[in-house]
């Protein structure tokens, strides 16, 4: 068997797998549709179901966890005086999300080269797990990942220490070390330093992750391969 680097990479899913443009990109299109499908004006919609999200996300108790999707209930229903059924508008937001989300440059190819590898991959995300698993399908690397730990799970957010400690868990299980471990993400407290206070090894991507904790800084993720010590 092949020694690495590192035994193990933990993924934070917006902005490191996913690119969060793509994700607004894909409100903007669901919104849109509705608008167009009830007469609504399209910018002033878009401005009030975006700020009934971010109402939503900023009501929640320090760590403790809000579902995305009771925000997506709240922001469409802040539409309507009389709300469509939900059945019917959450299909539409789902294929609009599906149709217009993209992944960050290289992170498919990087997960699948260290997934060859035999490198444990592991999600720590903020993301309720249904939207977890939609992104990584949609992007053809679910069956990549041997343990996904989302806040939608554990109820807390990073940099909440129960967050890591549930991956630490998943890992130690498939005979992974927390000190043989990486944790990639791209903010600076939530994923960097919360990882390193669960003894994970930081790996920051992009400006916003930069800072002292980060144990490496990258702007290009099949940097990571080099890291581990895997071969492009």
């Amino acid at each position: 068997m092949t020694e690495y680097e590192y035994d193990a990479v933990c993924w934070d899913i917006g902005g490191v797998i996913v690119e969060l443009k793509s994700i607004r990109e894909g409100y903007a299109a669901f919104v849109g549709e509705l608008a167009a499908a009830y007469d609504l004006d399209p910018e002033a919609a878009l401005e009030t179901w975006k700020s009934a999200l971010g109402d939503h996300f900023r009501s929640r108790d320090g760590t403790e966890y809000v579902t995305a999707l009771e925000g997506y209930r709240k922001a469409t229903d802040a539409l309507f005086e009389d709300p469509p059924d939900e059945e019917a508008w959450m299909r539409t937001f789902r294929r609009t999300s599906e149709a217009s989300m993209r992944p960050e440059p290289n992170a498919v190819e990087t997960i699948r080269a260290l997934d060859e590898a035999g490198v444990h991959l592991g999600i720590v995300s903020d993301i309720d797990t249904r939207e977890a698993d939609s992104m990584l399908s949609t992007f053809g690397v679910a069956d990549a990942f041997d343990a996904v730990t989302t806040s939608e799970d554990v109820g807390y957010t990073k940099p909440d220490q129960r967050m890591f400690e549930d991956a630490i868990g998943k890992a130690r299980a498939n005979g992974v070390d927390p000190d043989r471990t990486l944790m990639i993400g791209d903010r600076y407290r939530h994923d960097v330093e919360g990882a390193a206070e669960a003894g994970l090894t930081p790996v920051a991507y992009g400006d916003g992750a930069r800072g002292p904790a980060a144990a490496h800084e990258i702007d290009d993720l099949l940097a990571l391969l080099e890291i581990v010590g895997v071969e492009r």
